[in-house]
């Protein structure tokens, strides 16, 4: 029963502080993870990180892809699949190269400084979704190219991470991979994308409509879950992340008649308890350890994290025919780490290549850009013709 106090409590905190976030004109997502930090280990240590928490975490990161999805216009993500890759593959190029030449200045040997910026190249677009949700430019062209940047990104890091790995001569990118080698790998994600396929243009309607059938309250909304849950758990088998499986799952759900019914029924639930979790999760993170001795340190990575991100994917949206505020909002859509870069820092803790004092360091990082990237957002929303008012206003 423990539990349920804490979530009361945090339900309670996050409210309050998206509520005065959006009275100053921040988003909203910034006072949920600023209630982590106060709330948890790095400041008042009123609540620990769990396992119950890590689950609602899990859940929220997942229910905030699969809406994202399901607000997603398809013909745009097509549209701009091109751009889209450009600005994931400089995306991955520039953090890879700063910031592993910044590690290398710090006495990183060479292959620790790789892994820093495969660390560091990952994207976690949630935060993003959640920002330009909350500013009506989801369904714009620079947020079909955030998102499907992002989710080449996804594919393009774990590639780097499965080399980085095979490369140790450690095994670990998920349980599965035990004893598997990097091509099994790339098949069984190859294999996913083709299954992506087969949903969205069969599948999912034929279980939709099924569903109407059911004589149950909700059974359209259940069967969405059904297939929302079920994308994120196999893509997690397949290396990639959940949210990715997620992501699809609501394009997929999207393409059917029931695709105002669900979002209707779907933001409640994920807004309600699990998203607002999820952001207090990367505040529980974050840990003042080592801080005073590596504040230079700390700092200069902190920047090279958004600038890589800026300037990498900005000059390659650039190159794709973007204008300068287009491509500065979509670099500034890609600053966010958040679950990827924590998975991959937490697989170089494990397989020995980082040690403690350097773990904290890159988990202080990631949440610093992480807390960044939606002030850079909305920053670089405000340049943007047509949504000057729709920021202004919120």
């Amino acid at each position: 029963m423990a539990f349920i106090g804490v979530l009361c409590l945090l339900l309670i905190l996050t409210t309050l502080a998206g509520h005065f976030a959006n009275r100053m004109g921040v988003p909203s997502v910034i006072g949920q993870i600023l209630v982590g930090v106060l709330v948890g280990p790095a400041v008042l240590n009123w609540i620990q990180p769990s396992q119950l928490l890590s689950v609602f975490s899990d859940i929220g990161v997942v229910m905030l892809m699969f809406i994202g999805g399901l607000e997603s216009n398809l013909e745009l993500l097509r549209r701009y699949l091109k751009p889209a890759i450009i600005v994931a593959m400089s995306g991955v190029l520039m953090p890879v190269v700063l910031m592993g030449g910044a590690a290398m200045a710090f006495h990183f040997s060479a292959f620790e400084a790789t892994y820093i910026g495969v660390i560091f190249s990952a994207t976690s677009v949630s935060i993003s979704v959640a920002v330009l949700q909350e500013y009506q430019a989801l369904d714009t062209s620079e947020g079909a190219t955030i998102l499907g940047a992002a989710v080449a990104d996804d594919i393009i890091g774990v590639i780097l991470l499965s080399v980085m790995i095979s490369l140790m001569g450690t095994q670990g990118i998920a349980t599965h991979t035990d004893s598997t080698g990097l091509g099994w790998i790339l098949l069984e994600q190859v294999l996913f994308f083709g299954g992506t396929y087969l949903v969205v243009r069969w599948i999912a309607p034929y279980l939709m409509s099924l569903s109407e059938k059911f004589v149950m309250n909700a059974s359209v909304t259940i069967m969405s879950m059904v297939i929302c849950l079920g994308m994120a758990w196999i893509a997690d088998l397949v290396g990639l992340s959940g949210a990715v499986g997620a992501f699809f799952a609501g394009i997929a759900v999207a393409h059917t008649p029931y695709r105002e019914v669900v979002e209707a029924h779907m933001e409640p639930i994920g807004y309600a308890a699990f998203i607002p979790l999820f952001f207090v999760g990367i505040g529980l993170s974050m840990s003042f350890d080592y801080l005073g001795s590596s504040l230079g340190f700390i700092a200069l990575m902190t920047a090279l994290a958004c600038l890589s991100k800026l300037i990498g994917c900005g000059l390659g949206a650039k190159l794709t025919g973007f204008d300068r505020t287009s491509s500065l909002v979509i670099g500034a859509g890609m600053i966010s780490r958040g679950e990827m870069g924590m998975i991959t820092v937490q697989i170089g803790l494990q397989s020995g290549l980082l040690a403690k004092a350097a773990y904290s360091k890159f988990v202080l990082v990631i949440i610093l850009a992480t807390i960044i990237a939606p002030f850079a957002l909305k920053a670089t929303l405000k340049r943007l013709p047509g949504r000057r008012a729709a920021v202004a206003s919120d």
